[in-house]
């Protein structure tokens, strides 16, 4: 998610955004803030592939009360997929069930926003039985103001430590440019900015294992999204593939990853080695309610959702659609944010929750919570313990 300034029409614009298409966007924030516990490993190795598609009618921690067996994710029907797209589907398998650790790397500055990395952070997500994890980045704050817009040494190497914390745990790890409001509305000024980052993070890490992903960015909204972003990515994934011929890319459509908007992208067909992620927060009065950055959200205090028929229904038919999209064009998809914030109910977030995350599943996507420990977190970081009935709304038990 992005933290800016929301100007005042857009809860309007995105309640009605599946309905009316595509239009430039204002921008959409990020929530503000709010030795590892042992919890049982996944029972089986986590898989996913494809389905066919559904006809809608920092000290220890408690362990969590339970002592549960976790339930692997069930393996859908497959349906054939081309040699030349089966390594990009079983990257997307690799990732599985993921946690964003959002609120640290991508604010102005790590900790501004109540999240601090530690080691501890990285061992609950991997003793808690997930299997990838989602790093935001806000790499355009720590450039050179001048071209050739170079890298902060101190705070890649600081995001190198982090990606080492994932690797030394057996956790994949995507690297996601997020927080990247200025490209947004001002897409012809940022470009040169936007596409030497990418040079040099590539360059970087090109003898990272294939464990490492590239995001190229994170929701993109306004000007960019509706004039300019297959452009920017496919000419970043140009540069990608001269030092990282093999690297495994993630992006989005417009429309902050919109499921709507996915029929306006404009992707190099050739290269398959490309996972599609959309993001999800609908409905939205019911996943914002109360949030300080959204305005007017107090009004929608007090919102339920609580799994009625229609409730499941309408998630169905949003993830038909992407999932349509994705059999068209031969993409494996990756609902890359969901969440419900704090404010809600926490019986109704923990129903959403498992909803969302059991239907991504029984599509054959691989997904991650939004996010660890902040507004929207599974886990506490004052009481250093485990919001139990959220994490096992994500992790079943069997």
């Amino acid at each position: 998610m992005n933290r800016s300034t929301i100007l005042s029409g857009f809860i309007f614009l995105t309640m009605i955004l599946a309905a009316c298409g595509p239009a430039p966007l204002p921008p959409t924030p990020t929530p503000s803030p709010t030795s590892p516990p042992k919890l049982p490993p996944l029972a089986a190795t986590v898989t996913l592939s494809p389905s066919p598609i559904p006809t809608v009618a920092p000290t220890s921690s408690p362990e969590p009360s339970q002592t549960p067996t976790l339930a692997a994710l069930p393996i859908p029907t497959q349906p054939p997929i081309d040699e030349k797209d089966a390594y990009a589907f079983s990257q997307n398998q690799r990732l599985g069930r993921g946690m964003n650790i959002g609120n640290a790397l991508e604010a102005p500055k790590e900790g501004d926003w109540g999240v601090t990395l530690t080691p501890e952070l990285f061992d609950l997500i991997k003793s808690a039985g997930f299997n990838s994890v989602r790093l935001p980045v806000r790499w355009s704050g720590h450039t050179s103001a001048n071209p050739p817009y170079t890298i902060d040494a101190a705070f890649l190497s600081r995001v190198d430590w982090a990606v080492k914390q994932c690797l030394d745990r057996q956790l994949a790890v995507i690297l996601d440019m997020h927080s990247y409001a200025e490209i947004m509305d001002n897409p012809e000024t940022e470009k040169a900015k936007f596409l030497s980052m990418w040079t040099q993070l590539a360059a970087h890490y090109k003898n990272y294992p294939d464990s490492v992903y590239f995001e190229l960015l994170n929701e993109p909204y306004g000007m960019l999204a509706t004039a300019y972003l297959n452009d920017y990515y496919n000419q970043a994934i140009q540069i990608i593939r001269k030092t990282n011929p093999k690297r495994t890319i993630i992006l989005g459509p417009g429309g902050y990853y919109s499921f709507t908007w996915l029929d306006y992208l404009n992707i190099d067909p050739s290269d398959r080695n490309i996972i599609i992620s959309i993001h999800y927060y609908s409905p939205f009065h019911f996943t914002h309610q109360g949030a300080e950055w959204v305005q007017d959200s107090n009004a929608w205090l007090g919102t339920r959702w609580t799994g009625t028929q229609q409730e499941k229904n309408d998630i169905t038919h949003d993830f038909s659609i992407a999932a349509q999209w994705a059999s068209q064009y031969k993409r494996p998809i990756y609902l890359g944010e969901f969440g419900a914030y704090h404010t809600g109910l926490m019986a109704d977030r923990v129903i959403w929750t498992n909803e969302i995350a059991r239907q991504a599943e029984s599509f054959g996507w691989s997904w991650a919570y939004w996010e660890f420990c902040a507004g929207f977190g599974i886990y506490n970081l004052d009481s250093k313990t485990w919001n139990e009935p959220l994490y096992h709304a994500l992790m079943p038990v069997q």
